[in-house]
């Protein structure tokens, strides 16, 4: 776990989702076909900006009682003690039929957010969505009325939501089209070659807005983009 400076989170939050994995692909060629979700998550709040946070990971069962109470005290001391914030709860659904029932509402949005925990990802589901914390962010695996008998199993361990495994303090950045996680290591370097793809693109994106455009001037747009290291 590390912190991150304020001034590369403010420039990582500037950055969608599928520009953050762009740069991954470069920066650590190893990350092109992981550390994503690869399943579709509904996103709750598709105008919030991008988050970029240290994941809290936890586990939940929902569609059978369980054998014994929650702890909920040491949940949420861990949500609000356990490492550098803001935070991004990171939930696996254990259940046979993930989101059977819903851990997170108009409750339970609130609470973590006052927690500083900014967001979430989980292939299970949520509910309450008018009613839920308006700058909590929540990406699901879908939308379900009841919470049945959630509860939260345990937490602090590696977890995988959707083909997305992700490890407690991992930073985890998020938006409408899905989840990633950066290597704190790599992360200034996704700045750099995010600028860089950027530049790349809005070349050949202009030229391709231009009347008359055709295979000439995309192949002179390429002969531009490839000027850019």
């Amino acid at each position: 776990m590390s912190e991150l400076s304020e001034e590369l989170a403010r420039a990582l939050g500037a950055l969608d989702t599928p520009t953050v994995c762009n740069a991954l692909e470069v920066v650590d060629p190893n990350r092109r076909a992981r550390g994503f979700n690869i399943k579709p998550l509904v996103c709750a709040r598709p105008a919030l900006p991008p988050v970029v946070a240290f994941a809290r990971t936890a586990r939940i069962r929902a569609q059978h009682r369980p054998a014994k109470p929650q702890d909920s005290v040491g949940y949420y001391t861990y949500i609000a003690e356990g490492g550098p914030l803001p935070s991004i709860a990171v939930i696996q659904d254990l259940d046979e039929t993930p989101g059977y029932g819903a851990l997170w509402g108009e409750v339970n949005t609130n609470v973590h957010y006052g927690l500083g925990c900014k967001g979430l990802v989980t292939n299970g589901s949520v509910r309450d969505i008018p009613d839920s914390a308006e700058n909590f962010q929540m990406l699901a695996g879908m939308i379900n009325p009841s919470h049945a008998w959630v509860h939260v199993v345990d937490w602090g361990m590696t977890v995988n939501v959707h083909g997305m495994e992700c490890d407690d303090g991992d930073l985890v950045h998020a938006d409408m089209h899905g989840a990633c996680v950066i290597p704190i290591a790599n992360a200034a370097d996704v700045v750099t070659e995010a600028d860089r793809i950027m530049k790349r693109e809005r070349i050949l994106i202009n030229a391709a807005r231009e009347p008359g455009f055709n295979m000439e001037k995309m192949k002179k747009a390429w002969a531009g983009m490839a000027e850019i290291h």
